[in-house]
């Protein structure tokens, strides 16, 4: 018998391995591409969506992720000269957030890079990235493989995640600590869990062969019915990514691969990522490049700032003493959870430091009549969301 043929969508976008059971809830019908594949934005309402996360549970298909396998001999030296932390430290079993520079010391890109065995790795990311690792892997004995069609994978997000997880028959997934890795039987199938996420809060991603996918999403929305379980967009994970301070490609800050214009790429110490670069390892891409910007004071930063009153700073101006234009802001959220008006923002150097007298330029229609506003904004912690339960091991049955 031959196989149906699945149809993409109308705009042209390839169906995921979830996507017969997303499209079946998504009654607003919004969709957008990533990669290539049709990726929710909002199903129901960004709102209950949105709340899902921080007091339920929910499901949102991160399977357009790029993943690539590392393996071989070499695979840990391939990735320690690819990344700029000390992947020497990233034991089995353990995931770690890592970003990586081309020779300018400018960021490629940023992703999770998980190590499955002593000389194994998978590397998560948002961009395409083979050709920069072959570049990279010449030379070595390690083999690259594009496994991002090969693996599905779907994140379980909010505070009832593990409880929804423990429900649907994985047991013992209680007992793993925050970036750790382990395999679980499934009826017939293998699941990789990882203890990470992109919403800040307790949660889970769950990765698997495409044919796994249809199975567990229904053990997974049975599992959880009595807990609020919910099908998510993009839309609610966007904000809740703000809030917990996570930075986004095209959205933060552009990749030294795909911007345009000179000037335009960002290095480690103007994106706040200094903690992750390693001057100390053996050479890496961009080391050179990186040792000498840390000997100098940033041009720019990227800072999170909180803006009085409650109207989003969505595309605007940052000034200071409200005359000079100082920086502008990136993204922006007024938090449901936390009630602060908060943005991410690029504010030249000397402001950063100062710090004081900066002022958001915010635009607001009312009644087809735009107003102009002036709102006072402060630079404070990058993360504004930070519930004790994202750390907590075991987590609470909530």
């Amino acid at each position: 018998m031959t196989p149906a043929i699945r149809q993409p969508e109308p705009l042209g976008l390839v169906p995921g391995p979830f996507h017969d059971r997303i499209a079946a809830l998504n009654r607003q019908q919004g969709w957008t591409g990533w990669m290539g594949h049709a990726s929710p934005t909002v199903l129901d309402t960004v709102e209950f969506e949105y709340f899902a996360i921080r007091n339920g549970t929910t499901l949102f298909d991160i399977s357009p992720m790029n993943k690539y396998r590392i393996a071989g001999p070499d695979a840990e030296a391939v990735v320690n000269r690819l990344v700029t932390r000390d992947i020497r430290k990233l034991k089995p079993g353990r995931v770690a957030y890592a970003i990586w520079c081309n020779a300018e010391g400018n960021v490629v890109d940023d992703g999770t890079v998980f190590r499955l065995a002593p000389n194994e790795f998978r590397l998560c990311c948002q961009e395409p990235q083979l050709g920069w690792l072959d570049d990279v892997a010449w030379g070595y004995d390690v083999t690259i493989t594009d496994d991002s069609a090969a693996i599905a994978a779907l994140a379980v997000q909010g505070p009832t995640s593990c409880a929804v997880l423990k429900a649907a028959g994985l047991a013992g997934v209680e007992e793993l600590k925050p970036f750790d890795i382990r395999s679980f039987r499934v009826e017939t199938h293998d699941i990789m869990v990882s203890r990470t996420g992109f919403t800040g809060d307790l949660g889970y991603e769950l990765w698997m062969a495409p044919g796994a996918a249809l199975g567990l999403w229904d053990r997974l929305m049975e599992a959880g019915r009595v807990r609020g379980i919910r099908a998510i967009g993009y839309a609610a994970v966007e904000m809740a990514r703000i809030e917990a301070g996570f930075l986004l490609p095209r959205v933060d800050f552009l990749s030294s691969q795909t911007h345009l214009r000179p000037g335009r790429a960002r290095n480690p110490y103007e994106l706040g990522l200094d903690w992750l670069v390693a001057l100390d390892k053996p050479h890496f891409n961009g080391r050179r490049a990186l040792l000498a910007l840390s000997r100098q004071r940033p041009a720019r930063r990227l800072v999170t700032i909180e803006i009085d009153r409650d109207k989003p700073a969505h595309h605007a101006f940052v000034y200071h003493r409200k005359r000079r234009e100082v920086g502008f802001v990136t993204s922006a959220l007024w938090s449901p959870t936390v009630k602060r008006n908060i943005a991410c923002a690029w504010i030249e150097a000397p402001w950063v430091q100062d710090g004081g007298d900066l002022w958001v330029e915010i635009y607001r229609q009312r009644e087809l009549t735009w107003n102009r506003r002036m709102a006072r904004a402060r630079i404070v912690e990058r993360r504004v969301f930070d519930s004790a339960r994202r750390r907590a091991t075991p987590p609470a049955d909530f």
